[in-house]
């Protein structure tokens, strides 16, 4: 039957759907608890500790406390806009991960499942499109404030944004280089069979990394967010679960950068120092499934906690230095790295 009306096929990818979605708003939820942890530990405290054991109720309790909160929208603010401002924030953080691998193959009812929602062969140019869009929810968001802190929170969002895609590009191209391919899936299966990409491409793995910094807005790069020049930032005007959105599509996005730097530089899902097909081979594919995923998950686990290391150790930027960094050292960086990348394939090659 012709997959567009399998329904096997629609309830297949549903289900994965669900499942990702669920995932990543409990690990966004729970990233808001590790975040704490990690800064009561680097600053010798506790952290939270009092709703439920270790403090493990309290993102619910943040939760229900957002649930409760007024909804507020100003008078002078555009309605539709500013209610479209963190929803377009929230949607452009989860459409991301359509395209990573979270794993290799399960059976499931006679089916063989790929656990990766769609394996389209320009993977890395659809996350580089949805992440361009992100940019809007902020933009949208400050705009239709009509708050002048807000609206110059979210200019400086979006060019800071802006100035380290470039950077970000530049690197992947270097990685593409030597993968020769678009689609995430063949990344990983590469790097399964040879080197990770880290090994071969340590300084455009810096580049993307610091520039993932920088597009989820997080320390030393959260100008957006600067509390001592703009207030509260671009989402100061928000509350309730819109400000929620906000801050949930700030911890999506960094649960997915680290999954994407998993995925295209330490191997994806990829079991270190073991042969996956001979372990499929004796435990069977759906038990392999499930220990490449949790491999996947302590590669993206210790990618946050380095995320909530970094902002609890480095200071935040001036906003100069945030732009000459990117203008002047990341791009040409990433520009030299390209060429040296494209030099040595063409010496290798003869």
């Amino acid at each position: 039957m012709n997959k567009v009306f399998d329904l096997a096929f629609i309830i297949e990818k549903a289900v994965l759907i669900g499942g990702i979605i669920t995932v990543s708003l409990l690990i966004a939820m729970y990233s808001t608890w590790a975040e704490r942890k990690v800064a009561g530990f680097m600053q010798d405290r506790l952290g939270p500790n009092r709703a439920g054991w270790g403090g493990l109720l309290q993102p619910l309790a943040d939760g229900l406390k957002l649930f409760m909160k007024e909804e507020i929208i100003p008078n002078a603010s555009n309605k539709t806009l500013f209610i479209l401002g963190p929803a377009l924030a929230m949607l452009t953080a989860m459409m991301t991960s359509a395209v990573i691998p979270w794993g290799g193959k399960i059976e499931v009812f006679g089916r063989t499942v790929d656990l990766q929602i769609a394996d389209i062969n320009i993977g890395i140019l659809y996350i580089f499109g949805v992440v361009s869009m992100g940019v809007y929810g902020i933009m949208i968001g400050g705009w239709a404030s009509n708050n002048k802190f807000s609206l110059l929170a979210a200019l400086r969002g979006a060019s800071q944004m802006i100035s380290y895609e470039l950077a970000m590009g530049l690197a992947i191209i270097a990685l593409l280089m030597i993968t020769g391919s678009l689609s995430l899936k063949t990344i990983v299966e590469q790097q399964s069979t040879g080197w990770w990409n880290f090994f071969l491409q340590p300084v455009g793995f810096l580049i993307f990394m610091v520039c993932a910094f920088a597009e989820c807005n997080r320390t030393p790069f959260d100008l957006p967010e600067a509390e001592n020049e703009l207030n509260f930032g671009y989402h100061q005007e928000y509350s309730s679960m819109k400000l929620g959105f906000y801050l949930f599509a700030e911890y999506i996005n960094m649960f997915i950068s680290s999954a994407l730097m998993a995925t295209l530089y330490f191997g994806g899902y990829d079991i270190p120092f073991v042969n996956d097909a001979n372990l499929g081979a004796n435990i069977g594919i759906n038990a392999l499934a499930a220990i490449q995923g949790i491999t996947l998950f302590l590669k993206v686990a210790f990618f946050i906690f380095f995320f909530m290391w970094v902002r609890w150790t480095i200071p935040r930027f001036r906003y100069d230095q945030l732009m000459n960094l990117g203008w002047k050292v990341l791009i040409p960086l990433a520009l030299l790295n390209m060429l040296v990348t494209g030099a040595v394939i063409l010496w290798l090659g003869h």
